[in-house]
């Protein structure tokens, strides 16, 4: 098997899942009881949150441990808010987020607030005049992710943070597939909020982090017992907070050599791809996207019959984001970017990761050139375009 497909989700580390295997085990104490094993349990949390801390130069006070990423973007956006309702009712977003904001956005839309969708460019860029645009006095976030999980592109994070303080707006940004694959510094990039899911560096599936500034006013987002400052109730998942200090440390430690191989990589592919299959348009910005990720769109076909029979070839890629797998519309991603629907229909998005080789991608073009140009014969527009 040949796996390209890790915006989606990656390998688990073989140093994280040693990491994990003593907590589901030996090590099985809870962490909220006073006894020595769970004191061990207790003392491991603290140690993941220390070094998630320091791998984005926060606080360890400022993290808090969730289920994942999408729970973290609906803590910040629902909890920030509701803290914040006598500031106003407005929300400022983009409308290619991922849908853990998009239907976040939508519910506190049905809950009395206001919802801003910022147009993009054709690559994905938030227009920072238009950001400054919306705003409203009663503006009280503005939720714009840091890299998109399907284009790849990267937003200017500095500037929209400067636009939030210069506000006195609080500032969100789903941070899921930019950590592990760009230097992130609260202090330096100036948002208020950050969500992660571990899965997506290496780490365990079920597990994340939300940062939260100290200065944010925010409410609990689960009810219950103490966990998380009071915060988020319930039994800490030990074994993948564990896991996933882990995963955040091995990230930390090979980024500069891993992200200068995917973007060698990436660059390879894009090249080869340009040059050997007619008809076909790279999404995204061509120099500010996440280094591993190289979006396409064949023309005259659909991305999922490319899926379909590139994952027959033992290949695994995918046609956008896997949390939209299954349904048969167009990404709301890419007809953001004002493209038409029958060319969105033909995305393919191929995700690289640290283990990816360029063997892989040479058995892939290999394959995507015949793929392609099978189903292209079988094209009724693509016939009609030659004139046939």
């Amino acid at each position: 098997m040949i796996y390209l497909d890790n915006a989606a989700t990656t390998k688990l580390h073989p140093f994280v899942l040693e990491e994990m295997l003593p907590f589901m085990n030996g090590n099985y104490g809870n962490p909220s009881s006073l006894y020595e094993l769970a004191t061990i349990s207790k003392n491991a949390i603290e140690h993941a949150r220390q070094i998630i801390a320091n791998a984005i130069e926060a606080k360890p006070e400022e993290i808090y441990f969730t289920g994942g990423g999408s729970e973290a973007d609906n803590w910040a956006i629902k909890a920030v808010c509701d803290a914040n309702k006598h500031k106003g009712n407005h929300i400022i977003t983009t409308k290619i987020e991922h849908h853990a904001v998009l239907h976040t956005c939508e519910y506190m839309e049905k809950h009395g607030y206001e919802v801003t969708y910022l147009d993009v460019g054709e690559q994905g860029i938030v227009d920072i005049k238009a950001l400054k645009k919306a705003i409203r006095p009663t503006t009280v976030l503005i939720s714009i992710m840091f890299a998109n999980n399907e284009i790849g592109t990267i937003q200017p994070i500095e500037q929209i943070s400067q636009v939030a303080r210069e506000h006195g707006i609080y500032f969100h940004t789903d941070g899921v597939q930019a950590f592990g694959q760009i230097p992130i510094s609260v202090k330096k990039q100036g948002f208020d909020l950050l969500s992660v899911s571990a899965h997506k560096f290496h780490g365990p599936k079920g597990v994340g982090f939300l940062y939260v500034r100290s200065k944010v006013k925010m409410q609990a987002f689960i009810h219950g017992g103490h966990q998380e400052r009071g915060l988020r109730a319930g039994t800490q998942n030990v074994a993948g907070i564990v896991g996933m200090g882990k995963a955040a440390q091995i990230a930390m430690d090979t980024m500069k050599g891993r992200v200068k191989k995917e973007r060698e990589l990436r660059d390879y592919l894009i090249g080869r791809v340009y040059k050997e299959i007619p008809y076909v348009r790279l999404n995204g910005h061509p120099r500010f996207r996440l280094p591993g990720n190289a979006n396409f769109s064949f023309q005259f076909i659909e991305g999922e019959a490319i899926v379909l029979m590139l994952d027959m070839e033992g290949i695994c890629v995918s046609s956008g984001s896997a949390c939209t797998a299954g349904l048969h519309s167009p990404s709301h991603v890419l007809m953001a970017l004002g493209m038409p629907e029958e060319i969105a229909y033909g995305s393919l998005r191929v995700t690289l990761s640290g283990e990816s080789t360029k063997e892989e991608v040479d058995i892939l073009m290999i394959k995507l050139k015949q793929i392609v140009s099978q189903l292209r014969k079988k094209s009724s527009a693509y016939e009609m375009y030659l004139g046939r």
